[in-house]
């Protein structure tokens, strides 16, 4: 759910969510970022930023998405170099 495929159009420049792979992985990741939008202060700050440079909620939780997983494949990395 965190990689993007472009769905562009014309002079307009769009990337849409790619809804296919880990059906769970995508909904724990959204369940996450969700509930980081309404208890994180950092991520509250962050999505006020985005939304003042004019981003739709839908790009600025796909771009949180994208965040977290990389972030949970470097953890995940990291355990397997450990073991």
């Amino acid at each position: 759910g965190a990689a993007p495929i472009p769905a562009s159009s014309g002079n307009t420049t769009r990337y849409r969510l790619n809804h296919y792979g880990d059906r769970q992985l995508n909904c724990s990741l959204t369940t996450i970022v969700i509930s980081r939008i309404r208890t994180d202060q950092r991520t509250q700050e962050y999505v006020a930023k985005r939304t003042k440079e004019g981003l739709d909620i839908r790009d600025i939780k796909r771009s949180l998405k994208r965040y977290l997983a990389r972030s949970l494949f470097k953890k995940l990395e990291n355990c397997v170099n450990l073991a």
